[in-house]
C-alpha cells in the first residue's frame, strides 16, 4: 500500500502535513502524540495500526503542530489549535462522504470537539485510549506530580544521545514492549520533535478540560480503553462512555497505550472497530472483491489445498518468488498474516474454488 502525503496551511501560517491512503468509508485520526508520517509508516509500533486502517479504510491523518513533517518552529501548542488543524486537514481531504472519526489518546479530546462542531458530518466516533481531562485537571496531586516530572526530564534529557531518559516516557506507552520496539520508539521520540517543544506539548496535555463537550455528543460512539494503560488510566476512558448520551464501552485486557501487533486485545481492537463502522459485515458480503487478479485467487485455492510455494510456482508455471509476491499482496488484502489465518479466512468467505 501507497500513502500520499500533503500539506495545508492552517490559520495561523503553520503548515500541517497530512496524509492519506486506502479506500472504502473515510477513517479520520485526530493527531495523537509522536507521530511521523513517513516513519511510523515502517515501525514495529505504529506499523499494523496504519496498514490495518488503510486496508479496510479511506484512512486520513496528520502529524500534530510541532511534530513530525509538520511545522516545528509554532508557538501556539493549544487546545483550540489541535481542534482547529483538525478541521483544516478534513476540509483539505474533500471527503465525499460522512465518515468515521477517530481519536487516540489525547486526540479523543480533539475528536470530541470536532463531532460536537460538525455532527452532520461524522458517521462514527471512536475514542480509544482517550481522556479530555488533562493530569493537570483530574484532582489527582500524585499523579500531577509524576507527569510534572516527566515533562520537566523531556525537556532537559529528551536529546541526548543516551535513551536512558527517553525509555523513561516510552516504557510507560509500551511496557511490554520488545527490545527492538523500545528502541524504535526512542528514535521516534528524537526524530519528531525536540526538546523544548515536547515539554510544551506535554505542559498543554495537562490542561486540557474538555469534559463539558461529552454531553454535546450527538453520533454514534465507541470508547475502547486498555484495563492496564499506564499513560492514561481506565478510569478516564470511563468517564468517556458515561459522559458521553448513549456510548459504547469496551474494556481490552492489556497494560499497553500503543497496542502491539503481538497481543489478543489487538485483534480484538480491530474487530470491535469494523463491527462498530459496520465495515465487518460491508466485506463480508463483499465476498472476494478485494482480490483483484485470477492470480491470486488461483494461489489462494492452491494454498487450501495445502500446496507449498514450490508447489504453487509448479503448478502456476511462475517463479517461486512471484509466488511469494502474490501471497504477500494476498495477505495484505484479506488483513491476515499468516496462511493458517488466509485459509481460513478463504473457507469462511467461499473463495476457496479455484480461479484461473
Amino acid at each position: 500500500m501507497l500513502q500520499r502525503i500533503r500539506y495545508v496551511r492552517s490559520d495561523d501560517g503553520v503548515s500541517i502535513a497530512w496524509a492519506e491512503a486506502g479506500r472504502g468509508l473515510p477513517l479520520v485520526k485526530a493527531a495523537n502524540w509522536l507521530t511521523h508520517l513517513e516513519y511510523d509508516w515502517e515501525s514495529p509500533v505504529w506499523r499494523h495500526w496504519t496498514r490495518f486502517f488503510a486496508r479496510h479504510f479511506h484512512y486520513v491523518r496528520h502529524d500534530e503542530r510541532g511534530c513530525g513533517l509538520s511545522d516545528r518552529a509554532v508557538g501556539d501548542l493549544s487546545f483550540p489549535r489541535w481542534v482547529d488543524d483538525l478541521e483544516r486537514v478534513i476540509d483539505a481531504a474533500r471527503l465525499d462522504r460522512r465518515f468515521a472519526l477517530i481519536g487516540i489518546s489525547q486526540g479523543a479530546a480533539a475528536a470530541v470537539a470536532y463531532a460536537v462542531r460538525h455532527p452532520e458530518r461524522v458517521s462514527h466516533l471512536v475514542l480509544y485510549g482517550g481522556y479530555v481531562v488533562g493530569a493537570h485537571r483530574r484532582g489527582q496531586p500524585d499523579a500531577e506530580a509524576q507527569f510534572r516530572a516527566i515533562t520537566e526530564v523531556m525537556r532537559v534529557g529528551w536529546g541526548q544521545a543516551n535513551p536512558q531518559f527517553r525509555q523513561l516516557f516510552t516504557s510507560r506507552f509500551v511496557p511490554d514492549a520488545t527490545p527492538a520496539q523500545l528502541e524504535w520508539f526512542n528514535e521516534l521520540c528524537i526524530r519528531t520533535t525536540t526538546p523544548e517543544i515536547g515539554a510544551a506539548l506535554m505542559g498543554a496535555r495537562g490542561e486540557v478540560d474538555a469534559r463539558e463537550l461529552l454531553a454535546q455528543v450527538r453520533v454514534p460512539t465507541l470508547v475502547v480503553h486498555c484495563a492496564g494503560d499506564q499513560v492514561v488510566p481506565v478510569a478516564e476512558g470511563q468517564r468517556l462512555a458515561r459522559g458521553i448520551p448513549g456510548a459504547s464501552f469496551v474494556q481490552l485486557e492489556s497494560r499497553n497505550h500503543v497496542l502491539l501487533e503481538h497481543e489478543p486485545a489487538w485483534q480484538q481492537f480491530q474487530q470491535v472497530l469494523l463491527d462498530f463502522t459496520g465495515q465487518a459485515r460491508a466485506q463480508a458480503d463483499d465476498g472476494g472483491a478485494a482480490l483483484a487478479t485470477p492470480r491470486e485467487r488461483a494461489a489462494l485455492a492452491l494454498l487450501c489445498e495445502g500446496a507449498s510455494n514450490a508447489e504453487i510456482a509448479a503448478r502456476l508455471g511462475i517463479a517461486e518468488k512471484t509466488v511469494r509476491n502474490h501471497l504477500s499482496n494476498l495477505y495484505d488484502k484479506l488483513g491476515v498474516h499468516s496462511r493458517a489465518a488466509a485459509i481460513a479466512y478463504a473457507h469462511q468467505h467461499g473463495l476457496s474454488p479455484r480461479g484461473d
